[in-house]
């Protein structure tokens, strides 16, 4: 399946429009990650830990984002958007969100 950001697909003209589609995932943060990105924000350097659960959150919305494409008879997404929200009272909780319009080609 193409997912793009892109409003279409080069050379390939939407034949159909099946809607708006959208991937959702909520993840929580871990304390020992926690504690473990701050000490690395002090002396500097990549938060690897943040890094990987941004991008295993980012990969599900798109994947939940895929399958309710699929369901609607789509072969492709175009228009895809993410977007990042921090979520909860102390920021415990990242969401990721994943939208785009399913079309077929």
């Amino acid at each position: 399946m193409i997912v793009t950001t892109t409003p279409g697909v080069e050379g390939r003209p939407a034949r159909r429009y099946h809607g708006i589609v959208t991937g959702e995932v909520i993840v929580g943060a871990n304390v020992f990650r926690d504690l473990f990105a701050g000490i690395r924000d002090l002396v500097g350097g990549r938060a690897g830990a943040y890094e990987d659960v941004l991008q295993r959150a980012r990969e599900q919305a798109l994947g939940e984002m895929r399958m309710r494409a699929v369901e609607l008879g789509a072969n492709a997404v175009i228009g895809v958007d993410l977007d990042y929200e921090v979520l909860g009272s102390n920021g415990s909780m990242l969401m990721v969100s994943a939208t785009g319009t399913a079309v077929t080609l």
